[in-house]
């Protein structure tokens, strides 16, 4: 059972559901408050905006005691995803290096945009292959990464919509992998005009538990 945690203001976790079902996956909503350690075989951090973005994007959500059992599991090797607002608060609570600060150009950005697999290696990423190119959406206001350090790059922008250094579009640290775009909305080609490149995302993760 994989858990798709929500906090006031989380608006993407019907979508995370469904991109789960699709890939043969099974989940459910859960409630930061009700979210307990050692109950799930993974967990996704849905975007949206967490308690509306007060201080910084994903600032408060990242304090509450739900991150905290959060990060218990990704200790204990649990497959930890955050998209969009949920690798902000990953950012915020510690679990992913760097800092994800407003675009540049400033503003709110909503398109399809490329990008490219640069490791996959991460529970998230087997099916991929090295370099294989896909689209995906990016919905953000802040979504330009700043590193810390040499950050495990995963997906990079192959065009960069928000000024992120290196073109980063997606980090990883161990089993916790973070992204601005969002794979939980290419999925479904009935209603994706520009391909699922986000589909093989939920597969591969799919896969991971399988092994």
């Amino acid at each position: 059972m994989i858990a798709v945690l929500k906090f006031p203001g989380t608006n993407g976790d019907y979508d995370v559901l469904r991109a789960l079902e699709l890939a043969g996956l099974r989940g459910e909503i859960v409630w930061y408050k009700d979210y307990r350690p050692g109950a799930y075989d993974a967990v996704v951090l849905a975007g949206g905006f967490s308690y509306g973005d007060r201080l910084r994007a994903g600032a408060v959500a990242a304090a509450t005691k739900a991150v905290e059992h959060v990060r218990e599991g990704a200790e204990r090797g649990v497959p930890v995803l955050g998209i969009c607002n949920g690798f902000q608060i990953l950012v915020e609570a510690g679990l992913l290096p760097g800092a994800l600060i407003p675009n540049d150009p400033p503003g709110f950005i909503s398109r399809w945009i490329p990008i490219r697999v640069v490791d996959n290696e991460t529970p998230f990423t087997l099916l991929y292959q090295r370099g294989e190119v896909v689209y995906m959406p990016v919905a953000h206001a802040e979504g330009r990464y700043i590193p810390e350090g040499s950050p495990r790059a995963v997906f990079k922008y192959v065009e960069n919509p928000n000024g992120s250094v290196d073109d980063i579009a997606g980090v990883a640290r161990g089993n916790v992998l973070g992204l601005m775009p969002h794979p939980e909305r290419a999925v479904d080609p009935r209603i994706s005009r520009n391909g699922v490149g986000g589909l093989k995302l939920w597969l591969s993760l799919k896969e991971w538990l399988r092994r």
